[in-house]
């Protein structure tokens, strides 16, 4: 069963999925009074240990909050660097400037708009603390090449696998890999929690300074609190914490993911089949088959692209752009940049509708206009371009 919770029809190019058992989940949550940290966490993150096959998940509020604190369990600290692409959301820049600690942005491979070993070997200095690997719409990367040289530095590999849960990365699911591994179940995500993130640790230490600092840096539990007059604050903290609320939702979401994972993959292919051979449009490649997807990019001529953007927003299909680059942003220019493949990636990519509740017809439907619009943009181009080559004509 489907709940809709956004803009109903396939033009959206995102929405939540809910199963229905959702609602009595929440209720049973709001009738035990305990809102905030609690039992359903704990439940949902020895659920999470158990799917991914990992001995400790730590649940966390946000996404972005997942990236911040395994940066700082990292040592990642003011002064230091951390390796990500500049293709990606502006979180993940936003995270690594909270510790104090400054990107520096590398390019993407336009196949896949990942990030390769090769890009961080090249980017590898003497202030590189971290790298942030993004795995761009569920895709899961090789670092192989570069691992024994990250290591030797003590370079940590902080995951961004926000969309990437249930992805598998050779015969283990992403973070099961060894590295800290960063996810994300906000509404649209495969796993959703409305809103959530956790982080896979690397050892039990690591576990307990993470819950330390999800906490505010509180080292008694909350049951432990209620009953003394007094507490300690051991380190810095943050009000992480992912609530029971939160937590009820996602553990019917995993309890319902493989059938979620199978629905994306299906969708993913069924695009595949209906963009073959169009003119102009190449998809972004996912690897789909070790990849539960969560989203589809194609990738169409730059100088057509704002215009087809806002021709399928004006036939109601809602396409998107994930990401501009961030080594453009105002917020983030601290250096000049050299990064060609990024920008001239980032004028080309347009994101599809993708979401568990679109049908085949609904795929066909897009793939058909999305056909359409870019040849008649082609055509309205190659039409302005010869008015504007003609010569003038005398008064």
């Amino acid at each position: 069963m489907s709940i809709v919770t956004s803009p109903s029809g396939p033009a959206a190019n995102a929405r939540p999925f809910l199963h229905g058992p959702e609602l009595a989940a929440i209720g049973r949550v709001l009738q035990s009074g305990q809102y905030g940290h609690g039992p359903e966490t704990d439940a949902f993150e020895l659920e999470l240990a158990d799917y991914l096959g990992v001995d400790d998940v730590v649940a966390v509020s946000t996404g972005t909050a997942a990236l911040h604190l395994a940066l700082l369990a990292a040592g990642v600290a003011p002064g230091d660097e951390v390796i990500v692409p500049s293709l990606t959301f502006c979180a993940c820049i936003q995270a690594i400037l909270a510790t104090g600690a400054r990107p520096r942005f590398v390019e993407v491979d336009p196949r896949t708009l990942c990030v390769t070993a090769e890009h961080i070997q090249a980017a590898l200095t003497s202030a590189i603390r971290a790298v942030m690997p993004v795995l761009y719409g569920g895709r899961a990367i090789d670092l192989t090449p570069v691992r024994d040289q990250l290591a030797d530095r003590d370079i940590a590999v902080v995951e961004d696998a926000a969309q990437a849960f249930g992805s598998v990365n050779g015969d283990h699911f992403v973070g099961a890999t060894g590295d800290l591994t960063c996810f994300s179940f906000d509404a649209i995500k495969a796993l959703t929690c409305g809103d959530g993130g956790a982080i896979v640790p690397r050892n039990p230490a690591e576990a307990d300074a993470l819950r330390r600092a999800r906490s505010l840096g509180v080292t008694a539990t909350r049951e432990e609190r209620v009953r003394t007059v007094s507490y300690q604050v051991s380190t810095l903290g943050f009000r992480y914490h992912l609530s029971t609320l939160h937590a009820a939702i996602g553990r019917v979401q995993l309890a319902n993911f493989d059938k979620v994972a199978g629905r994306r993959k299906h969708l993913w292919r069924r695009y595949a089949t209906t963009l073959t051979g169009v003119p102009d449009v190449v998809m972004i490649d996912l690897d789909v088959a070790n990849t539960v997807p969560f989203n589809c990019v194609v990738r169409i001529p730059a100088r057509v692209r704002d215009a087809v953007h806002a021709r399928l927003h004006a036939a109601r299909i809602q396409a998107g752009v994930h990401y501009p680059p961030n080594h453009l942003q105002p917020a983030f220019d601290r250096r000049s940049y050299t990064l060609p493949a990024t920008e001239a990636v980032a004028a080309e990519i347009l994101s599809l509708p993708f979401h568990p509740d679109l049908t085949d017809a609904d795929i066909d439907h897009v793939a058909a206009k999305l056909a359409a619009v870019v040849a008649a943009e082609h055509h309205a181009l190659g039409h302005r371009d010869a008015v504007g080559a003609a010569p003038q004509k005398g008064r």
